[in-house]
């Protein structure tokens, strides 16, 4: 069977048990397959290590691959930014593993954004067998037994951000043989490097460099990233060093059938305030990839949180429990969270095929290398194009053909994308949105780099320039660094490392136990804890369901026990906002001013509802916990009173109106921003104090800022376009979750006015466009 017959077979097997004229799907194409274009081995590379790559089915390294691995054997920078399957591995292996074959003192170091794609590419590296570089893992995995010996023996070592981090930089003296001889640094899927995560990890970057300046080493930097807006200027961003882009993609890809599928509204029941609601995307995918694997389909449903992977796999094992029950064992859930021996478990189980289907958070987006799948059900947008792509890419892997199935959710940017497949299709990926000069994260790594070495005008310049400088003033005037001649010493004994989490969740991980029995089931991040482990909340491991009793912050602990109710449950929040700085203002004529500039954002979590899978609503629940305050970035436009009476608009429908919009907004800012719904915030009024008019705000969700809000300030106009878009083709009459229904809102939903909302956001383009025109 050809590839484009394969993916669509998969796709008519899939749709078999849809009823006539209710089809899901919104669009269906067909990608073609694309021809692999081969180089010569190049004259420096290892002999030995030409033939073991040979031995495992490498003939010939693909042109892309070959011209990264010369700019990195002659000594230059570079990004090597092409598809998912396109062999970026070999691109750093053959000029690192020739290097170490010929010097037999040099070493590398490799980083992963996630463990599981660490320990692949050290499995990949080690079955290579090139003689005395003996590759190791070094994380927090690693039994403390062996730290000893892969810092003293082994030449390549592979590790991630937060052990380099924590454990490697601040104890660079017992590490200095390695780094007095580091020739290369990998920086593998630095896409993933975004946001507040993306910019403490540029700043470590140049604290590495750092370090391996003081022992004489200028590693050559090799980054590998999946196809990016602006590869070169990501990747000089994220390291500070120019580097050259390798950007076309010379391998192979079988013939790709990918669909666009939208659910179906539930006629029987509605959801909040009696909006339609569709079929859950979850439930979809749960269908899909179990008729997938009936088929004996290898299988990946990417969904996108931990609990929305687990019941997605218990709904496609109790939908093949009425087919056939030895297929029940061969689907599982994977995310992050699970514990070191259960991750393992499951990527072996994934790689020699005893799982069929496996729904999976994004920790397999990047992780395991996993041949020979059928097919992808991405459930969900997963934030960016880039990340879409990549969950694609891993279907087809062989060059055989291959389904890809977009489930949307029901929420305004999936809605919109499945009804524009250009915008999914035609449009390039995104470039990397973060802010390394964010005083929230520029100045815990300033502390962390002085602790390592004494900072000097040099260090500032390279680390942040005069905003470093004037946080470097700060720390002087809060004690924490001392000046000297020779420049600013850390004067505490202590280091500061342990308290700066550089993937931004703000402290220590809150550990989830169960109280019965003591036993650490996962963790959750301290940011998002009253969110997900409030009292009450409906927590999922394994496939099994826990209540949680109690969420103590303090000790960073959630006690939970096991419970299989029938319900989810969904947390509330309310959420206040005030200005404490306009960075940027425009006025316009008409009545309409955009703003830009630092907010005070207090949220507090005061309730959950309880939900059935159907997405009815059976109660909501107080709860009284602490409110929280970021200080943040945020965009946010008013309205006069005039142009919102011009618009049709009467005091009464304002709220409406506006929080209709704000809804929106947050909806569809990643289109244009690099980041996630949940990466941001809102806040709407008729009359807000410091404007002294009617108001929207959107807001970064990170301390400081994360890019986000600038970004969206930026694209105002396309923004706002395509938030009324969105709203107006909404095949529903009063607003639903596909539109303006948000499931973070904390007043439930209301009021929303829709009709509303596409006129305010129309008044407020017909302004800006004139001015801008």
């Amino acid at each position: 069977m050809g590839g484009t017959e394969r993916g669509r077979e998969l796709l008519r097997r899939v749709l078999a048990g849809v009823p006539a004229g209710e089809s899901p799907l919104t669009h269906v194409t067909d990608q073609p397959e694309r021809r692999g274009r081969h180089a010569d081995w190049p004259a420096w590379a290892d002999p030995g290590l030409v033939s073991a790559l040979r031995e495992a089915g490498v003939e010939r390294p693909w042109t892309h691959q070959a011209r990264a691995a010369e700019l990195a054997w002659s000594g230059k920078h570079v990004v090597l930014a092409t598809g998912t399957a396109s062999g970026k591995s070999l691109g750093y292996q053959l000029p690192v593993l020739s290097r170490l074959a010929e010097d037999q003192r040099a070493t590398a170091l490799y980083l992963a954004p996630t463990k599981a794609l660490g320990a692949d590419q050290l499995r990949s590296v080690s079955a290579l067998g090139v003689d005395g570089v003996r590759p190791a893992s070094f994380d927090g995995d690693t039994p403390m037994v062996e730290r000893d010996w892969v810092r003293a023996h082994s030449r390549w070592i592979f590790t991630n951000p937060d052990m380099l981090h924590r454990g490697v930089l601040p104890n660079h003296a017992r590490w200095q043989s390695f780094f007095r001889r580091l020739a290369y640094v990998v920086v593998d899927e630095c896409h993933s490097y975004r946001g507040v995560f993306g910019s403490h990890v540029a700043l470590l970057m140049r604290r590495l460099r750092r370090v391996a300046a003081k022992y004489g080493a200028s590693p050559v930097f090799v980054l590998a990233s999946a196809t990016v807006a602006d590869p070169a200027g990501s990747a000089h961003r994220l390291c500070g060093v120019e580097c050259e882009a390798i950007d076309e993609d010379a391998s192979p890809r079988g013939e790709r059938t990918v669909a666009l599928w939208e659910p179906p509204l539930l006629e029987e029941l509605a959801g909040e305030n009696g909006a339609p609601i569709r079929r859950a995307a979850g439930s979809e995918a749960a269908r899909i990839l179990a008729d997938l694997v009936i088929e004996k389909a290898r299988t990946l449903a990417f969904v996108r949180s931990r609990r929305g992977a687990e019941l997605t796999a218990l709904a496609a094992r109790r939908l093949l429990a009425e087919v056939d029950d030895d297929l029940v064992g061969r689907v599982a859930a994977y995310r992050a969270g699970f514990l070191p021996e259960e991750r393992r478990a499951l990527e072996r189980s994934l790689a020699d095929g005893r799982l069929l289907g496996v729904a999976t958070t994004n920790a397999l987006e990047l992780g395991v290398d996993i041949a020979g799948l059928d097919a992808v059900v991405v459930a969900g947008y997963p934030g960016t194009l880039a990340s879409f792509w990549q969950q694609a890419g891993r279907a087809g892997r062989t060059g055989d053909g291959s389904l890809v199935v977009f489930v949307a959710r029901d929420d305004p940017l999936d809605t919109y994308l499945v009804h524009h497949p250009a915008a999914v299709l035609d449009k390039p990926v995104e470039a990397t949105v973060l802010d390394p000069v964010n005083p929230y994260v520029l100045a815990p790594q300033l502390a962390c780099a002085a602790a390592e070495l004494p900072l000097t005008p040099d260090c500032l310049a390279t680390l942040g320039g005069p905003i470093a400088r004037e946080i470097v003033d700060d720390l002087v005037q809060d004690g924490l660094l001392r000046k000297r001649p020779t420049g600013w010493f850390w004067t505490s004994r202590e280091r500061p490392h342990a308290g700066v989490d550089i993937r931004g969740s703000g402290g220590e991980q809150i550990a989830v136990v169960e109280g019965d029995s003591g036993r650490m089931l996962g963790t959750v991040d301290p940011g998002s804890a009253t969110w997900q482990v409030h009292p009450g909340a409906l927590y999922l491991h394994q496939g099994t369901s826990y209540v949680v009793d109690v969420l103590d912050l303090e000790d960073g602990l959630a006690l939970v026990h096991a419970e299989d109710p029938e319900w989810t449950t969904q947390p509330r929040n309310v959420v206040d906002i005030s200005v404490v700085r306009t960075a940027q203002q425009e006025n316009f004529a008409g009545g309409v001013q955009v703003c830009l500039g630092e907010v005070d954002v207090t949220s507090q979590v005061v309730g959950y509802l309880r939900k059935l899978p159907s997405g009815r609503v059976i109660d909501q629940v107080p709860l009284d916990l602490p409110e929280q305050t970021l200080r943040t970035r945020a965009v946010w436009y008013t309205v006069s009173q005039d142009l919102l009476e011009a618009a049709g608009t009467e005091a009464p429908r304002v709220p409406g109106a506006l929080h209709a919009a704000e809804h929106a907004a947050i909806g569809l800012l990643p289109l244009f921003a690099t980041c996630d719904r949940w990466d941001i915030g809102g806040v709407s009024t008729a009359l807000h104090a410091d404007t002294g008019e009617a108001t929207v705000f959107v807001h970064d969700g990170h301390p400081g800022g994360a890019g986000f809000a600038d970004r969206g300030h930026a694209a105002l106009i396309p923004w706002l376009t395509a938030t009324r878009e969105a709203i107006a083709s909404c095949e529903c009459l009063m607003g639903c979750p596909s539109c303006v229904q948000s499931p973070k809102c904390g007043n439930g939903n209301e009021p929303l006015d829709k009709e509303g909302a596409v006129a305010v956001l129309t008044a407020i383009l017909n302004v800006i466009d004139t001015k801008t025109a």
